[in-house]
């Protein structure tokens, strides 16, 4: 009865978002606040019932009735707890479900907390999220319907995918997915300001919040994910630019570029037109990584689908929806202003150069990840483009915007002073030097460019603490002015320290991660040892061991330094009799902020084990530089000035 009550508000669901829709553009094209009151109602209403819908799913799943077809799919007894609840969205149709939640979640949030808006703006927003709503709760609804029955339902169900039985991926999901769905607030606000004929500085003031909500959620959820393939997988890495992990870092390359321009629109007035393309262009990247994860277009162990029928449909969603948004951009284009002028050496010509990196930085991305799949399409010849093109590609282009982003935020606004500038970051250019030699020089010589590498991550930090003291003057007034200054700064330039700071810091990881890991793999019995990175790793003992749905060999590795014991740690083979599926637990021994990551292999001819030991250097920092970029955009999204500054602005316009 549960699953029949959580059907029927998923349809009233998508018969609310319709009427949100409605009334919200009747709203508009009547001005009657009636109406628009209505539809921001349904829009509370509409969220209300993909919450109820979400509920009776994830119940199905606590108590395994295998009478939803949902959860015979994808769910067994024997799964814990957690693994059980977080079935819920492991699949196609709960995912999809997962989508609309946020979707209405954020059109309800628009709704209840966009009263600084102007009526006409607000009420168009909250109408073009009544129609995505309406597109995805019908795909829901008619094509991917979570909550169907079985006519006959099995006695046990077929389980998670094994990979899939993680904390950090239990997680992963809900973060990526609010912030994919949060880049449609953006283009809803997109929609409305084209349709309004008004984009300018107060329109992108209040693009940037929600900007700052979902760049951050879609930080901590591509971490979290990354964090997942790093030690679930079993193979030693942290990124392999997997097409699936492209589609959810187009997005967010994106987003990084319309926070940026959204700040020149807002300051200057200028690049309007270019921060509403990356609006609309955010949130079509989010449709694209739905599209390619669910259309069985790719391999990957992220995806979720191979239903070619159900791509087709994400597809002309797709096809849609970033087509009407685009067209209506081309059409009002030509009636964008211009803004303010500047000069080649100003704030306003830094961001746009940082714009012009992400940009071309994204399209790299894009064509690596379409291009297999365009070249098979039209011969039939399946090939893969792996690390050696992004590296190729890629990897110069954000080098060349790394190296300019300290010292944008120290030019002035119109007419800046380059030489200035590069004056006020002399101790961070040095400490950026003194790192490139004291590592190339005299740590490891043939390592020039993981050396440079180190000296761009100090530079990156360097700056960020640069641009802080330069706000508050610490060397050039009293030690009070300048506390004063100090604690008075606002929030959002706090933000985009810990953000810049925080790319930095993942910078160093990256580098030292990727230039000085070291790996050694043998077949060992049990007693014997291999050495890495000046460790032995040596492999105690082996013994079988009963999960609560797996049956595993379970490995004892100690590891020791110059004869005194480091660590021990379990890796373990587990084998999940649901699936048939055998996967890696890896083991991880802590060095500070450097990892000996630790995998045991198959069982081999005369009792032997294949173990793989990989010494990992400061391989936390790839994961710790994420976490304080996020932090900073939160920081930044308490700015009350983010969340006043226009609605004071209006009311003394009205008054």
């Amino acid at each position: 009865m549960i699953a029949e009550v959580g059907a029927f508000a998923l349809i009233l669901s998508l018969a609310l978002s319709l009427a949100q829709a409605v009334l919200s553009y009747a709203a508009r094209v009547r001005r009657s606040a009636v109406l628009a009151g209505a539809g921001e109602g349904a829009a509370i209403a509409a969220f209300l019932g993909v919450a109820a819908a979400f509920a009776a799913l994830m119940y199905a799943f606590v108590v395994s009735d295998f009478s939803v077809a949902n959860v015979a799919m994808n769910s067994h007894t024997e799964k814990p707890l957690l693994y059980r609840i977080a079935g819920t969205w492991g699949n196609h149709e709960g995912s999809m479900l997962l989508w609309c939640l946020a979707l209405t979640g954020f059109g309800a949030s628009v709704a209840g907390l966009g009263r600084t808006l102007p009526q006409g703006l607000r009420t168009l927003t909250v109408g073009t999220q009544g129609v995505l709503g309406t597109v995805f709760l019908a795909y829901t609804v008619f094509a991917s319907n979570p909550l169907a029955r079985v006519a006959q339902p099995p006695v046990e169900g077929r389980s998670l995918n094994p990979l899939l039985q993680d904390p950090a991926l239990a997680v992963h999901p809900p973060f990526l997915y609010a912030g994919y769905v949060g880049m449609s607030v953006v283009f809803s606000l997109a929609v409305a300001a084209l349709i309004e004929g008004r984009v300018d500085a107060a329109w992108s003031r209040w693009v940037r919040p929600w900007t700052l909500a979902a760049w951050s959620l879609l930080t901590v959820g591509i971490t979290l994910g990354s964090f997942w393939a790093y030690y679930e997988l079993g193979w030693g890495g942290w990124w392999f630019w997997d097409p699936v992990e492209n589609a959810s870092f187009m997005p967010w390359l994106v987003a990084t570029a319309l926070l940026h321009s959204a700040i020149v629109t807002e300051k200057r007035g200028a690049l309007a037109g270019w921060t509403v393309f990356l609006a609309l262009a955010a949130f079509s990247f989010s449709m694209l990584g739905g599209f390619l994860v669910r259309s069985g277009v790719l391999t990957s162990v992220h995806a979720f689908a191979v239903d070619p029928t159900r791509g087709v449909l994400l597809l002309i969603i797709l096809g849609v929806t970033a087509g009407l948004g685009f067209s209506l951009f081309a059409w009002r284009a030509p009636t964008l202003g211009r803004g303010g002028m500047f000069a080649p050496v100003s704030r306003e010509s830094a961001l746009v150069l940082n714009n012009i990196l992400l940009a071309a930085a994204t399209a790299t991305v894009l064509l690596g990840t379409l291009y297999p799949l365009i070249r098979e399409a039209m011969s039939g010849e399946a090939i893969s483009v792996g690390p050696p093109y992004f590296n190729l590609t890629f990897t110069p282009l954000m080098a060349a915007l790394l190296v300019l982003l300290p010292i944008g935020p120290l030019l002035a606004w119109k007419r800046g002073d380059g030489a200035t500038a590069l004056r006020r970051l002399a101790v961070a250019a040095a400490v950026a030097v003194v790192l490139t030699l004291l590592v190339g020089v005299l740590v490891t010589p043939r390592h020039t460019w993981g050396a440079l590498g180190v000296g761009l991550g100090g530079w990156l930090i360097a700056g960020a603490l640069a641009e802080i003291l330069e706000r508050t003057r610490v060397f050039r007034v009293p030690p009070a002015e300048a506390w004063r200054r100090f604690t008075g700064l606002p929030r959002g330039a706090w933000g985009m320290t810990l953000a810049h700071l925080g790319l930095g810091v993942f910078v160093l990881g990256a580098v030292f991660e990727t230039s000085w890991k070291l790996e050694a793999a043998e077949a060992l019995p049990v007693g014997r040892a291999i050495e890495v990175g000046g460790y032995s790793v040596r492999l105690a003992a082996v013994e079988p061991v009963n999960g609560p749905n797996y049956d595993a060999d379970r490995g004892t590795i100690v590891v020791t330094r110059a004869g005194q014991p480091v660590c021990q740690v379990t890796p373990e083979r587990r084998f999940y009799t649901a699936g048939g599926q055998t996967t890696s637990e890896v083991g991880l021994c802590y060095r500070g902020l450097s990892h000996l990551y630790l995998v045991l292999g198959e069982r081999r001819e005369g009792g032997t084990y294949l173990v793989r030991a990989y010494w990992n250097p400061w391989a936390s920092l790839i994961f710790v530089g994420p976490a304080i970029m996020a932090a900073g955009g939160l920081v930044s999204l308490s700015d009350r000035r983010l969340r006043l500054a226009a609605g004071r602005r209006r009311r003394e316009q009205e008054a």
